[in-house]
């Protein structure tokens, strides 16, 4: 018996041994391969210095203003407690509005209420800006890249000049069917000054992104108005020009148009805004032409 213990004990040793052998090399585990991080930029050291541009959104240009916008690139937080925009196309300078912090390495933009009537006599200049912050005032050149306070002394100088011979407005309504698919009327109303002076020529109306002539590219009145002419209305039948809502949302230029023009042999354009409530009904006019919003209608 002594004998058949011994034959099953080495058997038993023999079966919870490595079925590999004793001499067998331990299996390697799965390496897992990974990425270096990539270096993150550096942002680079301040200049001590503040920068300044000009901006115009179609929502600020709606709103009679522009932006001019200060990059702190300085080492601290400013806080500025007056912003002055100085240029010899204005009469007077410009306040900055809605004065708040400017963290270091950032940029804020401060709103400026364009004036209605600029220096017209100084077509061309440069401007600057002068922030104020703590016991420090800095005057800095402000870079005007799209030409924001030349474009608008440039056209409000020649609605100053269109103004001797005729003012020019929208009428509030617009009238229609109210039926989908129905184009409605705008209508540019025309009161001569009464004055005599320069011929006023009206070329071209452009549509917007919304709103569109029927027929045509542009509208054409090739309208002559003297100052002595009696009040007027040229009436232009119109359309939606898109029917989705991304052109709807775009509301700061969708009821401005361009006027292509002539005061005598000078050509000129100018941006002739509606009201608030002619706004409003040329707007409605469009959503009930167009009907649903959710089918974009093209160019048509």
């Amino acid at each position: 018996m002594r004998g058949v213990a011994l034959v099953v004990a080495a058997l038993l040793l023999a079966g919870c041994s490595d079925s590999d052998g004793p001499s067998a090399a331990p299996k390697p585990s799965p390496s897992i391969r990974t990425l270096s991080p990539l270096p993150m930029p550096t942002q680079p050291p301040p200049t001590g210095k503040l920068i300044a541009d000009m901006r115009q959104s179609s929502r600020d240009a709606a709103a009679g203003r522009m932006e001019v916008w200060i990059d702190n690139d300085t080492a601290d937080e400013i806080a500025p407690t007056r912003v002055t925009y100085s240029d010899p196309r204005f009469r007077t300078t410009l306040s900055g509005k809605r004065l708040r912090p400017v963290p270091s390495q950032s940029e804020r933009g401060f709103p400026l209420y364009l004036p209605p009537r600029p220096a017209c006599d100084h077509p061309r200049g440069t401007g600057t800006v002068t922030v104020e912050y703590g016991r420090t005032s800095k005057t800095i050149k402000v870079e005007d890249s799209t030409d924001v306070a030349g474009r608008f002394t440039t056209a409000r100088c020649l609605e100053v000049a269109i103004a001797q011979v005729a003012d020019l407005s929208w009428d509030d309504d617009v009238p229609s069917s109210g039926k989908v698919g129905d184009p409605g009327t705008l209508t540019l109303v025309v009161r001569p000054s009464g004055e005599p002076g320069p011929t006023l020529t009206i070329d071209t109306v452009s549509g917007t992104p919304i709103l569109a002539p029927v027929g045509t590219d542009v509208w054409r009145p090739d309208a002559t108005v003297h100052g002595t002419d009696a009040p007027s209305r040229i009436d232009l039948p119109i359309k939606p020009n898109r029917c989705d809502d991304h052109a709807f949302m775009e509301s700061g230029g969708a009821t401005a148009f361009k006027i292509g023009l002539h005061l005598d042999d000078r050509p000129g354009q100018i941006t002739l805004r509606m009201s608030i409530p002619g706004a409003k009904n040329a707007i409605d006019f469009a959503k009930a032409s167009c009907g649903s919003l959710d089918t974009v209608s093209g160019g048509g």
